[in-house]
């Protein structure tokens, strides 16, 4: 009978490996976990003289001020619709430049087309939105002076707030559409090519080789990826979302999420546990989203299930 082998045995002979993870566990201890210990700051009224456990509790009054002050809805619905459009739109247009690359004949041209789509990645928030305003602003904005060339008069974008769910979401994929495409192209070119070969001798055309074959072959990994950016449904980009708009308070009917505005009450108001006691609620949503989620996919399949 073979001895199985114990733990410290195990970690000599993976210490390779173990020293390289090394770094992710501090970055997730530091960052991650550390950190929760200010959720009690969500249950106190913080004043500096306690500091984070000094502090006298106050309850849930933080949280009643969060849901009476009339903005909790909708700087829930604001983030929560706009996480939802960027997950289909940009899974979307990812997993079809994808397919697109794949299909594409030319080594040369596929990695051109990559390098270019990649590069909005590397763009900072702060830069994309210097941009924006040199696009849109109503006095010397390009898109305002090709209207007036033409005829038309400027649009007020700035001052508008209906605009800018389509503004955003286009943005958003633009610029992560890159590195979507190169995640499931990696997943598409690990498919076994002979059943292309295969479908290819059975008479099926380019169509019916991608819903037939690529298709079904790239779900593990969508349903992966759909699952991850469910857990952060109810997070906004803070970088987008505030390089994008800033504190333009004509917009936050429809920009404003749930980030920007613990943000802004922080900086505001300098409530420190009506900031946190919004960030605990930001919190808990995103930790039930996942669950049912993951539910949901384990009823479906339960190999493709995260847990």
């Amino acid at each position: 009978m073979k001895k199985s082998r114990g733990f410290w045995s195990d970690v000599k002979k993976y210490r390779t490996l173990l020293l390289m993870l090394l770094p992710a566990v501090f970055f997730f201890l530091l960052f991650a976990y550390i950190p929760m210990a200010g959720i009690v700051l969500a249950f106190k009224q913080f004043n500096y003289s306690g500091g984070i456990f000094g502090s006298p509790w106050n309850g849930l009054s933080n949280f009643r001020f969060f849901f009476d002050s009339g903005d909790a809805w909708r700087v829930t619905r604001n983030t929560a619709l706009y996480n939802v459009a960027f997950i289909v739109v940009n899974n979307s247009l990812q997993i079809f430049a994808a397919i697109l690359l794949f299909e594409v004949a030319g080594k040369w041209f596929r990695k051109i087309t990559q390098t270019i789509m990649f590069l909005p990645y590397f763009i900072s928030w702060v830069v994309v939105g210097a941009i924006a305003y040199n696009l849109f602003n109503y006095d010397v904005g390009m898109v305002n002076v090709l209207l007036n060339k033409i005829g038309f008069e400027s649009v007020d974008i700035y001052n508008t707030a209906a605009y800018w769910p389509i503004i955003l979401v286009f943005v958003a994929a633009w610029k992560t559409l890159g590195y979507g495409t190169i995640m499931y192209l990696a997943a598409i070119t690990g498919i076994d090519t002979e059943m292309y070969e295969a479908a290819e001798i059975d008479g099926a055309n380019i169509f019916q080789r991608i819903r037939k074959i690529t298709i079904p072959s790239l779900m593990p990994t969508i349903i992966i990826l759909v699952l991850l950016a469910i857990g952060n449904i109810f997070r906004g980009d803070f970088g987008m979302f505030y390089n994008m708009v800033g504190n333009n308070g004509l917009l936050f009917s429809s920009t404003d999420v749930i980030d920007t505005f613990v943000f802004r009450m922080l900086i505001t108001s300098n409530e420190i546990g009506m900031s946190a006691a919004a960030g605990f609620y930001q919190s808990v949503l995103g930790f039930v989203t996942i669950l049912l989620a993951n539910y949901a996919v384990r009823k479906y399949d339960k190999d493709r299930a995260l847990f």
